[in-house]
């Protein structure tokens, strides 16, 4: 075979779990980790390689690799690994894993590819010849700046000639898309006993996880930010993870000021190019921490020195598509990887989290006191009182609390608890409601537009003046939407300035950021919104919080539905009373006796942890017991069925653990697409690996698909 250079390249196919062996043409010098294109039958196609090697006898004609993509690997050997963990942990392919990692301009994807942003600028050259006043007048206003972009000077002819004289030079330059420069603050922050407590105990130089158990307003975020000061007196890097819903300006704005530019910001609202220059600036070395939402666990730096989880409970951090990986799993895995602290923070951790914590595989740490010792009043509302009275949306004493801040010039957030609730068409006549064709659930009206629309295919119809069913005209919408409370809170008080923050307000770059600002300069008084203003925000004039429906959360039928109601009541009570002036919340609701509204009135996690715990032993849930969700869906129903029927008869005898179903799910169709669900409860995952090995395997082709998800967010 001589001198040939051969290379294993796993190409972007993701039902193919094996490598393809070319041959590396002579002058290309190709490494592990880089980006090849390769041909794949009458296709071309781009891969990863994954070794190179001299030797091999092959017999078949080994076809030669047509270029490389990049000029250095975009995966690292630590990354090489990585993809494989995440492979084996979740069942699926290596090259979703590999491309999951990456940004959309670095995966393996034909036609994915982004250009870098460069501009042109000049810089002065020679004096010499210069002819005419304004020439010189160009020339010296170049020589001042040191450079200046070129569209910057308005007479391009000047230019043109001074350039073909060779007094000035142009040249191209690759300018960063993300350029939000905000002036470094070193503040002297004052820390109290509990926050120096948390900094002694957490150790450096040896890998640890520790669950940081903080009330909000604790001050969680002044001990992340003197334990990555410390990392980065080192010569260490720091990784960040802030949920999407949390990472808010507000947050960003602060470790910037602090940091100054050595930070870079990886999350959904950026556009590819912005990804993917952020993602340069870490792998060039270029900054040294990156905060962001899940996928900024794949940061690839090289010298980290601590990885830190900021609401360590927030359900996004799961992936809801293929590789289903948690970025807690891969921060633990990376932690043992560089042995360093990994830090979970949560004022409401996870009732798995907080048993790891109270059985010592984690640290627990506690912060149990505001940084202002000014915890919010928290009031409860019984509803089928006030109805009773026909207050149907706002009780009395919210009514009056509400007035008082506004003739106090204070400001007022109002949460509608939205999760369980939906803005639906019926005939109040023969009961008909308006649903999607393709989905078979009821589509949710938005006034905006006067449109029905799905959630979940994203169909939409005029809304019907009459019922097609009985033609009767008193067909209404029924329920409460964000939308509808804006209007209701602007009719009720006479000083109302409000802003509504949702997916609907917030689609538009930027629009998040510019509502945060508007209501935080004090344009509006009154901050409306879904579970996206639960978290991350802080206002020094926000001293009243109310939740509309704060028991509505608890109907989705879901084992975590109590958990998820704490948490969301617990963090936005959170938002008020954060500065000097004292916070008051009121919670509205029916079903108001709750374990998991008391204890969030109470502020009492112990309390609602106890209660949690009981029902998840009965139940045999986690932590007591592992999940694993396997989703069969088609578009026959009857065939779906039956395929689900033979996985839950191959499963009961094959392994002795529980077996669920099969039984439609929560969501039985979606887009025309029919889903049928199987539960496993099991204890540990050797005992059931090979079988669902073996399912996955056996459902990679055809017409029925199967997805398995262990330890899933919600079944």
């Amino acid at each position: 075979m001589g001198d040939n250079m051969y290379a294993d390249i796993l190409v972007e196919i993701n039902s193919l779990e094996k490598t393809f062996t070319y041959k590396i043409p002579s002058g290309i010098n190709a490494l592990a980790g880089e980006r090849a294109l390769v041909p794949f039958g009458s296709r071309k196609l781009e891969g990863f390689i994954m070794k190179t090697y001299k030797e091999g006898n092959f017999d078949y004609e080994v076809k030669d690799i047509i270029s490389l993509i990049d000029d250095h690997p975009v995966i690292n050997k630590e990354m090489m690994e990585l993809g494989k963990y995440i492979s084996n942990k979740n069942l699926s392919s290596l090259i979703s894993a590999y491309q999951t990692m990456l940004p959309r301009a670095l995966k393996a994807k034909i036609k994915s590819n982004i250009n870098k942003k460069y501009l042109i600028f000049l810089k002065c050259v020679s004096s010499n010849n210069i002819k005419t006043e304004k020439q010189k007048e160009i020339y010296n206003y170049i020589l001042d700046k040191g450079e200046v972009l070129k569209s910057e000077i308005s007479s391009k002819a000047i230019v043109k000639t001074l350039i073909s004289n060779g007094n000035i030079k142009e040249y191209k330059k690759e300018i960063y898309r993300l350029d939000d420069k905000i002036k470094k603050i070193k503040k002297n922050y004052v820390l109290t006993k509990e926050q120096k407590d948390v900094l002694t105990k957490i150790e450096f130089g040896k890998f640890k996880p520790y669950l940081l158990h903080g009330v909000t307003g604790s001050g969680k975020t002044l001990v992340y930010i003197k334990l990555i000061e410390k990392v980065l007196e080192s010569g260490k890097e720091a990784i960040l993870l802030v949920p999407e819903i949390s990472l808010t300006p507000q947050v960003v704005d602060i470790f910037k000021s602090h940091f100054g530019e050595v930070v870079a910001i990886l999350h959904s609202g950026l556009s590819d190019g912005e990804k993917f220059d952020e993602w340069r600036k870490i792998e060039r070395g270029e900054v040294s921490i990156a905060i962001g939402a899940r996928s900024a666990i794949f940061a690839p730096f090289t010298k980290l020195g601590i990885i830190i989880i900021d609401e360590e409970h927030s359900t996004s951090y799961k992936q809801d598509n293929i590789p289903r990986y948690s970025a807690l799993d891969i921060a633990l895995k990376r932690g043992m990887t560089y042995f360093i602290p990994v830090v979970l923070g949560s004022a409401t951790p996870s009732v798995e989290s907080y048993t790891r914590a109270k059985i010592g595989v984690y640290e627990l740490l506690e912060m149990k006191e505001r940084v202002n010792k000014n915890l919010p009043k928290v009031e409860l509302i019984d509803m089928k009182d006030e109805f009773k009275k026909g207050n149907r949306i706002f009780s009395s004493l919210v009514v009056s609390k509400i007035n008082e801040r506004l003739d106090n010039n204070e400001q007022v957030i109002i949460l509608l608890n939205r999760r369980g609730f939906s803005t639906v068409v019926s005939c109040h006549d023969c009961g008909f409601t308006h649903k999607c064709p393709n989905c078979d659930i009821p589509l949710t009206y938005h006034k905006k537009g006067n449109i029905m629309k799905c959630h979940y295919c994203d169909y939409s119809s005029p809304k019907y003046l009459e019922c097609p069913e009985c033609r009767s005209r008193n067909i209404n919408s029924f329920g409460m939407g964000t939308e509808k409370l804006e209007e209701i809170i602007n009719s009720t008080f006479d000083k109302a300035k409000t802003i509504r923050m949702d997916v609907d307000t917030t689609r538009k770059k930027n629009a998040h950021k510019r509502i945060i600002d508007d209501f935080g300069s004090g344009k509006y008084n009154i901050l409306v919104g879904t579970q996206m203003i639960a978290k991350g925000l802080d206002f020094p004039l926000v001293t009243l919080v109310v939740v509309v429906s704060g028991d509505a959360s608890l109907n989705i039928p879901d084992f975590r539905s109590a958990e998820r109601t704490y948490q969301l009541l617990s963090q936005v009570a959170g938002r008020a009373g954060r500065a000097s002036l004292p916070g008051e919340v009121i919670i509205q609701g029916f079903n108001m006796n709750h374990y998991s509204i008391i204890s969030a009135k109470d502020n009492n996690y112990e309390l609602f942890y106890k209660e949690e715990m009981k029902i998840r032993k009965t139940l045999k849930y986690p932590p007591y017991y592992n999940l694993c969700l396997i989703k069969v869906s088609g578009k026959n129903s009857d065939k779906v069925f039956d395929e689900a029927s033979k996985i839950s008869v191959y499963l009961k005898s094959h392994i002795k653990d529980i077996i669920l179903g099969p039984s439609f799910s929560s969501m039985p169709k979606v887009n025309n697409v029919y889903y049928v669900q199987i539960i496993i409860k099991f204890k540990n995952t050797k005992d059931i690996i090979n079988e669902l090995l073996f399912i996955r395997d056996r459902y990679k082709k055809g017409t029925i698909f199967v997805d398995i998800d262990l330890n899933p967010i919600k079944i």
